[in-house]
């Protein structure tokens, strides 16, 4: 899929709606802009729901803690 589109003078982008649409994103979605080189890679912030499981089998020895931290 291309698509296109204009930064504004007020720097907004409008996503068109076909990428909207194969996305499943919906207005009021938060994302996060991650810089990768010369562009940006565009992506929903995940919902704490989503994360259920993610670090599921990680090693819990040897974690740092913030009185770690100098």
């Amino acid at each position: 899929m291309t698509a296109t589109a204009t930064l504004s003078s007020k720097f907004q982008i409008s996503i068109p709606k076909a990428v909207r649409e194969e996305q499943h994103w919906e207005a009021g979605q938060e994302f996060v802009f991650i810089p990768k080189g010369k562009g940006v890679l565009v992506m929903p912030v995940p919902e704490m729901a989503q994360l259920v499981g993610i670090a599921k089998g990680a090693a819990t020895s040897d974690v740092r803690d913030r009185k770690d931290r100098y």
